[in-house]
């Protein structure tokens, strides 16, 4: 049994700043991204000034897809990364053939599966209500697994890691997108006005919600600096774990491999 499972169920954990406890989060978050779901897409091209869609092109050139593979995206939302996934592969498809890949978009969110159904349906994907702590897919089923800006949001890191680790095929690929710590101090403070002062209050002008971007600004601070984060991945069991800083250690990609 770890560290993390011995604790008692009426532990406090964070969300955001506040310490809540660790039967609520899960609810306390479902509740953020419910209330955030319809406007989801476009807080993100706002909160980044778009530069999100970068880091999400650089993790996907990472995974390198290739044809007849099977990606789960945990935490997927509206299925960004396996969108992009599934048409990687065809392209590489398209040059040496083979079976088209396959994604499965799973969130613990509903309203947010709804809101990326919503911008088309596609074949090659599947989008299946899902908890990161105890995903429903067999052992070694993927080739790869993805979670982008999702991870700081489970209350069980270690438990998600390990799901994550148990559905990969060997040597099938993990990459974690999220956001991290500056590399910098004058990018830090640029970055602490920016996220402190803008966010929040685009959310309250854009989505009529302040305090669910307030909890996101809040929730990146309270996670795990970039190599604190990489230790938790190697102890799931990952081997040749990375990381690699995006804009500055804004935000990180952390990579592994089951074997």
């Amino acid at each position: 049994m770890s560290a993390r499972d011995s604790h008692t169920p009426d532990e406090a954990v964070s969300f955001g700043f506040r310490e809540v406890p660790k039967t609520e989060k899960a609810r306390l978050v479902r509740g953020v991204f419910d209330r955030s779901a319809r406007r989801y897409d476009l807080m993100n091209d706002l909160m980044s000034l778009g530069v999100h869609r970068a880091w999400k092109a650089m993790t996907i050139a990472k995974a390198n897809p290739q044809p007849g593979e099977m990606l789960i995206d945990v935490a997927g939302g509206t299925g960004d990364l396996a969108r992009a996934f599934v048409d990687a592969a065809e392209k590489a498809r398209a040059r040496r053939g083979g079976d088209s890949a396959r994604a499965v978009v799973a969130d613990i969110n509903e309203a947010m599966l709804n809101a990326g159904r919503a911008r088309g349906d596609d074949a090659r994907l599947a989008w299946t209500v899902a908890d990161a702590e105890a995903l429903p897919f067999p052992n070694a089923s993927a080739d790869c697994v993805t979670i982008a800006f999702g991870i700081r949001n489970v209350t069980n890191r270690d438990r998600a890691l390990a799901e994550m680790r148990r559905v990969l095929k060997p040597m099938g690929r993990f990459l974690c997108l999220e956001f991290s710590r500056p590399t910098s101090r004058p990018l830090e403070r640029v970055y602490d006005a920016w996220s402190f002062n803008a966010i929040p209050a685009l959310g309250e002008l854009v989505a009529k919600d302040r305090d669910s971007y307030q909890y996101l600004v809040e929730s990146i601070r309270r996670f795990p600096h970039q190599q604190a984060f990489a230790e938790e991945v190697r102890a799931a069991g990952f081997s040749n774990v990375g990381v690699t800083n995006y804009s500055g250690g804004i935000a990180a990609l952390h990579t592994g491999w089951a074997v």
